[in-house]
């Protein structure tokens, strides 16, 4: 070039869109030079997206020789070419290996399974130690004596991990990008290796000292410039020179260093930015701490703000929910008029609450964050598999694994849809039957009850089981390539089905599984340099590395885009909505450093951790400078009411403080145009109409409702007689639990079961209480072992019983002595007259006395229920009595009762005798006698929850009396249903 066009430090303003404004400055500057003057161009940008928005913007001027276009994050230098570059997982796994080491020598600093995010921290560190060009020795001069114990060790080791990973040549990226930069600066200042054309830095900011040093040593060059992003042309002189240590968080301070090197930039273009007035309020709101004698004494020079904020809008939802509804009204609106807007999020969730709120007008906008590859289906089915070792296989895990869309798709002998089918059924069968932790062997006796298709099945999947039993076992460390190799294989099987070809299966078809391949084939490349892994650890491991990739999701519509705040600078001008402005959403909270604290840092010449904050305050800078900007956040989350993002606080308290520009006014109007969104999402949410509560029910059926009860439903029948309704009528039962667990209702099974197999062993009166008390024990142990697979709850519940071991023998001596056990578990039956009705029960246990005469005996796990509750609903025992008395159980007769009881297997393991006579009985019956006629009549409605005990009395049925909708104040809305003829 005859004459320079580029030299020194230049900068466009916020809100401008960077790319296509850079190519317009760069296109005017070598307006009348001959075309390959271009080609001599080279041009680093901060990213690839960068590079990407410039390379549309030189398109769109038509044809052209194009300038070199390169991302300034990877410089070379001759004499690297040769030199191989080492993988970062290589590294990392060599650092994850250190860690795995210092842990297995001190557990008390850390859990195995932080191995993972430890070593990503670390790797962190040492990569940014390399960009500022430092070394061990910068970790040397780190004084611990003021430091807790905690720093003392982090240092130590972090010593040893320096000096392992930083010394030698340089094999990472960031020691490769630090040792050409300083190359190049010496290089250029003896004129050595002089570029052989203008050479141009633009959109970085210079946030590594790598990247700075080179871009200082461009600016410095005859035909070299730097073009600044964001940069805020407005602050004043003293601010820039404020801008040092301690002011990390402020969206200019990455700049100062520049500035003081180079001084002040020219601007690139004279394109004004979209609403420079509103810059000057971003600029004086933004001024690092303390700001209030600035707002002072500028703000009144600011213009009326009515003008410069009629382009922004504020939306503060009650929740967060409500925030993302918000949001996708916004975007669907936009897509009716095929207007382009940009959601800008930090958080993640926020961006899945979106997408979802879209999907019910079937929106799919495009995302650059994409969705990170453990959440996509080829990696949630990875997850899974690999969530099978160590741990005992439960019902839930298989189930998932069975009815994943990955599973079971290559088969040539079971279809997809039949696998779905034959998992529904195996899914009753083992809720229903059990067992807790399914196994080879239940299966293949459940696949010899069906048809050849359920045998094909059920064989191939108790093949899989046998493979995964000594993996589930297996909770010792083992390397890190065993673990792989494992869970490929068990995926591949899975996956392909019976007799199916893994390499034909749907777990690596599609663009996330693809990814996942070369994620665990890099995996396995470098497997070796890793630690030995527990299943715990792996999992997290395996976790910790699919969360870092993304599979990109394109949108249907062009115009709706969702990026992260970094591309703030590639946003162009149109409306963007800036989403979760929340402190620790956006920006979001800092990440503890588990290796240096603050002043560690400091000390070291590390970049402090605010930096970070700083370089999301620029970005948000930056966006404030569009057009169009809709502002939201929630006022409350999960747990607790949250705080505005600083930058919005700082905004809405400038604005408030300023009555003579008319700032509170101007906020008004931003909150208002916010809350017409808010009226219109609620709108949508709620429907137009009033809707009215559920009336308490009492169903009255067509008579009779039942012909048969069994007496433990009669305490039901008065407490609830809509559980009665639903159960005994509709005929609805609640499904089994899918994950068992060893809860009230088993223990009180199992215990009973112990206790009728001391019974059934049929004790003699005189055998001695220490052999009788062995024989218990004994039982209780087979008992355990045969029904409770949880050793935990097996230990418990041994415990218990040998608690009361000395008791319950005691006891069941003096019972042998007054007479035996005649009714033990045997179900019995009374016809009430003229009434086609059986009342039905099956006692625990019922003893014959030798003088004639029979006691009633009821096992309680519980404690058992007082002689007021017997009264007012627990009528088990007295219709019992009843039933024995009016002869409903054949191998007794009709006899006379002596008494009733109870005994208890848990306190003290004390028997409990209850009130009891004849005429007691005889008031009980008639009482039952009466309720079932009434019901049985259709004279009265089954009103649900009619007389719960406790106001906290939750039932199987509750949610299909629509309880929560009325109160147990509202009076029973009687309604017949069904047929009454």
């Amino acid at each position: 070039m005859p004459e320079s066009v580029f030299h020194g430090l230049y900068a466009l303003p916020p809100g401008t869109d960077f790319a296509h404004e850079f190519v317009a400055g760069f296109l005017d500057r070598m307006a009348g030079r001959p075309p390959e003057e271009m080609a001599r161009v080279t041009i680093y940008a901060n990213a690839s997206r960068t590079l990407a928005e410039m390379k549309c913007a030189f398109d769109l001027r038509g044809p052209l020789l194009l300038p070199r276009l390169l991302p300034v994050t990877n410089l070379e230098t001759p004499a690297m070419l040769g030199q191989a570059e080492s993988a970062p997982l290589a590294r990392r796994l060599q650092l994850a290996r250190l860690i795995a080491r210092l842990l297995d020598a001190r557990r008390d600093l850390a859990a195995g399974h932080s191995i993972a995010s430890l070593s990503r921290s670390l790797s962190a560190l040492m990569q940014e130690m390399q960009y500022e060009g430092l070394g061990p020795e910068a970790l040397e001069g780190i004084d611990t004596g003021d430091h807790a114990r905690h720093w003392q060790n982090a240092l130590a080791f972090l010593r040893i991990a320096a000096r392992f990973h930083l010394d030698g040549p340089p094999m990472d990226r960031a020691a490769r990008q630090r040792l050409a930069a300083e190359a190049i600066v010496a290089d250029w200042a003896q004129g050595i290796n002089l570029p052989q054309g203008p050479v141009i830095v633009a959109g970085s900011t210079g946030s590594h000292g790598a990247t700075r040093l080179f871009m200082e040593a461009v600016a410095a060059l005859p035909e070299g410039a730097v073009v600044l992003p964001g940069f805020d042309f407005d602050q004043p002189r003293s601010v820039w020179d404020s801008l040092d240590d301690g002011t990390e968080d402020h969206p200019q301070s990455r700049f100062a260093p520049l500035i003081r090197a180079l001084g002040p930039p020219a601007r690139w273009t004279g394109t004004p930015p979209p609403v420079p007035d509103r810059n000057r309020l971003i600029s004086l709101a933004l001024r690092p701490a303390p700001v209030t004698d600035q707002w002072i004494a500028e703000g009144p020079r600011l213009p009326d703000l009515m003008v410069p904020t009629e382009g922004l809008t504020l939306i503060e939802a009650d929740q967060p929910g409500q925030e993302a509804e918000v949001i996708a009204l916004l975007l669907r609106d936009a897509a009716e008029r095929a207007e382009p807007v940009t959601l800008i999020a930090a958080d993640g969730n926020l961006v899945r609450r979106v997408v979802a709120a879209l999907d019910r007008w079937h929106l799919r906008p495009d995302e650059s964050a994409g969705q990170p590859l453990s959440l996509t289906a080829p990696g949630l089915f990875l997850r899974q598999v690999a969530g099978l070792f160590g741990q005992p296989l439960t019902i839930d895990r298989l189930l998932i694994l069975l009815k994943h869309p990955m599973s079971i798709t290559a088969s040539p002998l079971v279809g997809a849809n039949d696998a779905r089918k034959l998992a529904r059924d195996l899914e009753l069968e083992l809720r229903c039957n059990g067992p807790a932790f399914p196994d080879g062997p239940c299966l293949r006796d459940w696949g010899t009850k069906g048809d050849a298709l359920r045998k094909i099945w059920a064989d191939w999947l108790a093949d899989v089981l046998d493979r995964i039993t000594p993996l589930a076992r297996d909770r010792a460390a083992r390397p890190l390539l065993d673990r792989l190799r494992d869970l490929m294989v068990l995926a591949d099987i899975l996956a392909a089905g019976p007799d199916g070809d893994p390499a034909a299966s749907r777990l690596w078809q599609d663009r996330g599984s693809l990814l996942l391949r070369a994620t665990i084939d890099h995996l396995l490349e470098h497997a070796a340099e890793g630690p030995d892994l527990n299943a715990t650890e792996f999992c997290a491991f395996l976790m910790d590395e699919m969360g870092q990739q993304s599979v990109r999701v394109e949108g249907d519509a062009w115009y709706l885009r969702i990026r992260g705040p970094r591309e703030a600078r590639i946003v162009a001008e149109q409306t963007v909505i800036l989403s979760g402005l929340n402190e620790g959403g956006w920006p979001q909270a800092l990440k503890p450093d588990p290796w240096l604290s603050r002043q560690m840092r400091l000390a070291a010449g590390l970049p402090l951790p605010e930096t970070l904050i700083g370089l999301a305050a620029h970005d948000f800078q930056q966006l404030m400078g569009l057009p169009h900007v809709i502002l939201t956040r929630a006022r409350r989350d999960a747990e607790a009411e949250t705080i505005p993002s600083r930058w919005l606080n700082r905004l809405t308290n400038l604005m408030g403080g300023l009555p003579e520009r008319r700032g509170p006014q101007a906020l008004a109007a931003m909150r208002a145009r916010g809350d017409v969104w808010l009226a219109r999402a609620r709108a949508v949410s709620h429907p137009a109409g009033a809707v009215r509560p559920a009336r308490r029910p009492a169903p009255v059926p067509p008579a009779p409702p039942f012909r048969e009860l069994p007496v433990t439903d009669v305490s039901l029948l008065i407490r609830d007689p809509y559980a009665v309704y639903a159960k005994r009528v509709l005929g609805l039962r609640p499904l089994p639990p899918l994950r068992p667990e060893p809860d009230a209702a088993l223990r009180g099974q199992t215990l009973h079961s112990i206790v009728e197999a001391l019974v059934a062993s049929k004790p003699a009166p005189d055998t001695p209480p220490a052999a009788l008390k062995a024989r218990f024990l004994s039982l209780t142990s087979e008992v355990l072992a045969r029904e409770v697979p949880w050793p935990t709850a097996r230990a418990f519940w041994a415990a218990r019983m040998e608690k009361i071991a000395d008791r319950i023998v005691a006891d069941e001596l003096v019972r042998l002595s007054q007479g035996r056990p005649v009714v033990v578990e045997k179900r019995g039956r009374v016809a009430l007259a003229g009434m086609d009705f059986t009342l039905t029960a099956r006692p625990d246990r019922i003893d014959l006395l030798h003088d004639g005469p029979v006691v009633i005996y009821d096992y309680k796990s519980g404690k058992p229920p007082t002689d007021k509750q017997i009264a007012a609903f627990d009528k088990q025992l007295i219709l019992e009595a009843a039933m024995a008395r009016r002869g409903g159980f054949d191998t007794l007769g009709p006899a006379e009762v002596a008494g009733i009881s109870y005994i208890q297997l848990g306190g003290e393991g004390e028997t409990h005798p209850r009130q009891y006579s004849p005429q007691l009985e005889a008031e009980n019956w008639d009482g039952f006698v009466r309720l079932v006629a009434a019901y049985l009549a259709g004279g009265i409605g089954f009103t649900s929850m009619r007389a719960p005990e406790q106001t906290s009395y939750a039932g199987d049925y509750d949610h299909l009396a629509r309880f929560g909708e009325w109160s147990l104040a509202d009076a029973p809305h009687v309604q017949k249903v069904g047929d009454h003829g």
